[in-house]
């Protein structure tokens, strides 16, 4: 009885001992090797971390699958766990205790996954880590305090990432830097620890300055897997490697001008410049105080900017010819991430008499009836874009004159436009409202076929007017008129009582959608 018993003891020790051993995860397999038991996922079918990994287990490797976040204590069960290859997966997110309980764990390898940052305080779980490898990731932004907990590296591989600008203090305070200089004093003695930093944009301007420097001053233990960095911005630097260039302190931007007032004539061109000093080189744009560049003057403005050095810009806003409507204030700003600043310049617009003269400018005889094809070019939600062509004798020398205002009011505004231009952007137009606008020849007053009247909506809703443009009626005389869709005009049959009636929320049988070449007669008007 005692021999049989002692058999069926050995049995049952042996059957335990090969079921405990045999255990695995689905999908995976296990082995035994010279350090211990792995487990090994190699599946695209594998979406999150298996369950009930086996705790004996020393290393896992799970690769090439759709993995696409590490949560809360999710190796927990696996205390033993020395070595965690996650490759080649599409881990985006870690838990900030992802790595929790896995105090013995000595390699984490996450290289070829689509990490845009990472928890760095998660490795306070593993004092232990010897060998991090992040290459091939997406991370562009490396905090101060990163390599905090990470005192035992003898491994660091941040290559092929999107790092564009850290802090010199990253490395300055990571505990293994720290023991190269005890070591250097003679106080204790510390392994190699290799870094790899290569292949990153690097942006090599000011903020770059103090980690340029690290890398100069590396010496073994620390030991740099390519020294030769290389900078991809800005222009100036681009291509060179960090050992061959020199970069300078920060600072905030200020913003300056020779001229603060500037006076010109009506029509003249005339460039409102800043100059711009900062580092790194700030942003610039110009504002009138209410719009920002992209909206001054329709369109006709452009901005230039030069480089004169690595911390100086000079800023141009271009008035091809200016208008009367063009005076004011206008504010060059800069700004970078110290601060910003701006500078004011006052751009007066002169319109002497003397300027359009009767006796001298009066018009030829030729030129009393030159022909002026005037229309709207554009409707804004605020109001309109006047486009016209005439027939000169010398286009470069011919001014005009704008007569504007609503219709019935006698006295209309006079606007006097530079040779070389031929649209004027009308703003600020009342709903429900008739205008009159005119194109004359230097200081002749108005004739036939130079006039557009025309009608602005009824007032809506301020969401509605947002998404729908003015409608405009327009009456053109003695010539024909190319109206944008959605606008509206009078048939040749009907007399100007029609205009009234377009006036009206709903427009009478009298009045219908515009269609190419109805014109009203001289006589209608």
């Amino acid at each position: 009885m005692d021999i049989s018993g002692n058999v069926f003891f050995l049995l049952l020790v042996v059957c335990c001992t090969y079921r405990t051993t045999a255990t695995c995860v689905a999908e995976c397999s296990c082995r035994n090797n010279s350090f211990g038991r792995s487990l090994i996922c190699m599946t695209s079918a594998l979406r999150r971390i298996p369950l009930n990994i086996p705790r004996d287990v020393k290393k896992i490797r799970i690769e090439n699958s759709h993995l696409t976040e590490l949560p809360r204590s999710a190796f927990s069960t696996a205390s033993a766990l020395e070595y965690l290859w996650l490759n080649l997966n599409d881990i985006t997110l870690m838990h900030a205790r992802s790595l929790q309980d896995l105090s013995n764990l000595a390699e984490l390898r996450l290289q070829g996954n689509k990490l845009r940052s990472v928890p760095w305080a998660t490795f306070q779980d593993t004092p232990a880590l010897n060998i991090l490898d992040l290459k091939h990731n997406r991370l562009d932004v490396l905090p101060e305090q990163a390599l905090r907990y990470l005192a035992n590296l003898t491994y660091l591989d941040l290559s092929f990432n999107q790092l564009t600008v850290i802090s010199g203090e990253v490395f300055l305070k990571w505990p293994v830097y720290q023991r190269t200089q005890r070591h250097r004093d003679g106080e204790e003695t510390v392994p190699n620890a290799v870094l790899a930093l290569n292949d990153n944009p690097w942006l090599c301007d000011c903020r770059l300055k103090g980690f340029v420097h690290f890398v100069k001053s590396i010496n073994p233990p620390i030991i740099l897997m390519n020294s030769y960095l290389t900078c991809s911005g800005p222009d100036i630097r681009a291509g060179k490697f960090f050992h061959e260039v020199e970069l300078k302190s920060c600072f905030k931007p200020t913003a300056t001008s020779e001229n603060a007032n500037v006076s010109v004539q009506i029509g003249e061109h005339v460039n409102l410049s800043c100059v711009v000093k900062g580092n790194p080189i700030p942003a610039v744009w110009w504002t009138n105080g209410i719009f920002s560049t992209i909206k001054l003057g329709f369109l006709i403005l452009t901005v230039s900017v030069i480089h004169i050095d690595e911390e100086t810009v000079k800023s141009e806003l271009v008035f091809p010819s200016t208008h009367g409507s063009d005076g004011g204030r206008y504010i060059c700003m800069t700004t970078n991430y110290l601060g910003n600043s701006s500078v004011q310049i006052l751009l007066k617009i002169l319109t002497p008499a003397a300027l359009f003269p009767i006796p001298s400018l009066s018009p030829s005889s030729a030129e009393e009836n030159v022909y002026i094809d005037i229309r709207i070019a554009k409707q804004t939600i605020y109001g309109i874009i006047l486009e016209w062509y005439a027939a000169t004798r010398n286009p470069a020398d011919t001014w005009y004159t704008l007569h504007f205002g609503k219709f019935e009011d006698a006295k209309k505004e006079m606007i006097y436009i530079g040779p070389g231009v031929n649209t004027y952007a009308v703003n600020d137009l009342f709903p429900a409202t008739k205008y009159k606008v005119c194109v004359t020849l230097r200081n002749q007053s108005p004739k036939k076929g130079q006039c557009i009247v025309f009608v602005t909506g009824n007032d809506i809703s301020e969401l509605e007017q947002r998404e729908k443009l003015i409608h405009i009626i327009v009456i053109v005389c003695a010539m024909v008129l190319a109206v944008p869709a959605g606008m509206y005009a009078c048939t040749s049959e009907t007399r100007f009582s029609c205009f009234e009636n377009c006036d009206h929320k709903k427009p009478k049988k009298s009045c219908s959608k515009y269609k190419p070449l109805h014109v009203c007669s001289t006589e209608n008007v």
